[in-house]
């Protein structure tokens, strides 16, 4: 094993102005404390030994202090001074005086490991990636198969992209067969949902978007056409929490069964769109589609689609449903030999999808207070 000297040498050569500071010779320590930083995206800063270097402390955006050191530099004199941002960490719990040298250190709180590790994994990841306001997210679904649900889903998501703001898809039908090839990518390296099944706890938003493809400037989380595995409510939680986190725009596609995984992105949705042709039938699936997923959005709304041969109007289309109407999107044609061609739905600006969905993030984006 490598001394937390040899580590410290290591660390500088990576250090930059985001590095937690590290102030610990527990070995044992600092390897949790590393590992946490990783998990969160971060680079870490190790100073073993006194004194900090000048700059250092007052740099790191969070300054872990094991309870090792804090004993030292308290004893020595030598404590750098107070600044908020400070966590004394320790694993002693029947040690009582931990807690007399956090008020005296002016630490912000005093942790014991490893009972407080996800206290602590969310702390650091809140420090390197400064969170603003949420993304706006929303959801599209199909009040029937066909309706054109995942084309107007690619579409706001490209459309985001267009306008400049931070863009995430993501797949959350796993029999829909992939939003990567509606994207053109389906041979774009980068992960699909089958590396994060097992995703649990906190998720560095910054390290998801840099490792999923990105494509027409929107970054993808897509399925794969291997066999579906079953998607956990966890996994999703995570996955677009992280998403969220980052700001800009969330769009996800949806299928039309509540599953626990799509449960789970329905209650996170800043607003749904349910996607609906004005026909007798489409009205009458829609129903059992608003059955479940009305209950669990915050805003759910109707986008009517025309119906051959006259039809519902989209008014009586929204009022069968007893859902507010976010608008009608017109047919667009040469929308899926566009798509065949490389093209995804929404890059062509002129085009009515396009259109509807820039009017849409328009009118959303300003009451969402979404960030770039």
């Amino acid at each position: 094993m490598r001394s937390a000297t040899d580590r410290t040498h290591s660390a500088k050569g990576a250090a930059v102005a985001e590095s937690i500071l590290i102030l610990t010779e527990d070995e044992d320590l600092l390897d949790d404390l590393l590992r946490l930083c990783a998990a969160a995206g971060a680079q870490a800063e190790v100073a073993p030994g006194p004194p900090v270097a000048a700059g250092r402390w007052e740099r790191a955006p969070l300054v872990l202090v094991g309870d090792d050191r804090a004993a030292a530099l308290s004893a020595a004199g030598q404590w750098p001074g107070r600044r908020p941002g400070v966590l004394l960490v320790g694993r002693d719990l029947d040690d009582h005086t931990v807690w007399a040298r956090g008020v005296a250190l002016g630490a912000e709180q005093v942790l014991h490991l490893p009972a407080d590790e996800p206290w602590l994994a969310d702390r650091i990841a809140d420090a390197v990636e400064r969170p603003g306001p949420p993304a706006l997210t929303i959801g599209v679904l199909g009040g029937r198969g066909g309706a054109g649900a995942s084309s107007l889903a690619c579409g706001l998501a490209v459309t985001a992209a267009a306008k400049g703001r931070r863009s995430t898809l993501i797949d959350a039908d796993p029999l829909g067969g992939g939003l990567d090839m509606l994207l053109g990518g389906e041979r774009t390296p980068g992960p699909r949902w089958p590396a994060f099944v097992s995703a649990r706890g906190r998720l560095s938003g910054a390290a998801l978007e840099d490792s999923l493809p990105l494509l027409h400037g929107v970054s993808l989380l897509s399925w794969d056409r291997a066999d579906s595995a079953s998607l956990p409510a966890e996994a999703m939680c995570t996955v677009l929490t992280a998403a969220r986190r980052r700001g800009g725009v969330v769009v996800v596609d949806l299928p039309r069964s509540a599953d626990p995984a799509a449960a789970e992105a329905l209650a996170q949705l800043d607003l749904g769109l349910l996607v609906v042709p004005g026909e007798l039938r489409a009205a009458a699936g829609a129903q059992r589609v608003v059955a479940t997923a009305g209950a669990l959005v915050r805003d759910l709304r109707i986008v009517a689609r025309p119906a051959g041969g006259g039809g519902l109007a989209p008014a009586e289309l929204a009022r069968l449903l007893g859902l507010p109407l976010a608008g009608e999107l017109p047919d667009e044609p040469g929308l899926p030999a566009a798509a065949d061609a490389g093209e995804p739905p929404g890059t062509d600006g002129r085009g009515a999808l396009a259109r509807f969905c820039a009017e849409l993030l328009e009118r959303a984006l300003p009451a969402a207070g979404a960030a770039v």
